[in-house]
């Protein structure tokens, strides 16, 4: 049974500029590493924007929401993604459909990897994914972290943490999120890291990777204002607190 959703109402005065609903995928099991500051992200930067933001969860069990405006996934251990791969199977077909019809989404690590066709464990068993993305992953022997330093056509420089074993390759059907200048990426030999298709991203950074990165948090959102018809005209934000952050973090070695 799905909770109530939270709703944050637009600051300022005067009616919202439109209403903006966000679907958080599996909270208990892929939320690591700081992946729910990417929902207060969205949450915070809509309402500045003038919009009124609802927040929706869904975990094993829960009812899909019939229209949803923007999707949200995190990390876990790969014994989360054990406890939700049924699941994640049962409601890919409406995911790949919302993928089709324009819905922006963001997943991070865990969630990234099963967007894909597949993940192969370090004991070698295979977790099925939904093949919303052209990707798959590998397990690898040892782990890949440290702060990480895109290079972005679309949003310009990127940085994140990642912190993951898995080793993903994309597919002709997929293109990375950027180019790595500092970091290991997707698997540390290609340069790649992350996977779009269509509105969709995947990618490993953590940290959380909107807080720092605020051009693809108002991506995201611009994306689900226009889904609807909506006209996208962005207020004026101070982002010098996420400007300092993402210079700290571009500047830390690995």
């Amino acid at each position: 049974m799905s909770t109530a959703p939270t709703v944050y109402n637009h600051t300022g005065s005067g009616p919202a500029r439109g209403h903006i609903r966000v679907l958080q995928l599996y909270p208990r099991d892929m939320n690591i590493y700081g992946d729910w500051g990417n929902l207060l992200t969205l949450a915070r930067r809509g309402q500045w924007h003038g919009y009124d933001v609802e927040l929706h969860s869904y975990n094993p069990g829960d009812e899909l929401p019939q229209e949803v405006d923007l999707v949200l996934g995190g990390g876990g251990q790969d014994s989360g993604q054990e406890r939700i791969k049924d699941d994640l199977g049962q409601i890919g077909p409406r995911l790949r459909q919302w993928a089709a019809d324009g819905v922006p989404m963001l997943v991070i690590c865990g969630l990234y990897q099963l967007f894909g066709h597949r993940f192969v464990t370090g004991e070698r068993s295979e977790i099925p994914g939904i093949g919303l993305l052209d990707a798959e992953t590998v397990a690898g022997s040892g782990r890949l972290i440290g702060n990480i330093v895109l290079d972005s056509p679309e949003f310009g420089r990127v940085v994140g943490y990642e912190n993951h074993s898995g080793l993903t390759t994309l597919g002709p059907g997929a293109e990375p999120l950027g180019t790595v200048r500092s970091g290991a990426g997707n698997n540390g030999k290609d340069g790649a890291e992350g996977a779009r298709f269509k509105h969709v991203i995947g990618t490993y950074l953590h940290g959380p990777i909107l807080p720092k990165n605020p051009a693809v948090a108002d991506w995201l959102l611009q994306r689900a204002v226009e889904l609807r018809g909506g006209a996208w005209d962005p207020l004026p934000i101070d982002d010098a607190d996420a400007r300092r952050a993402s210079n700290i973090a571009a500047a830390r070695p690995r």
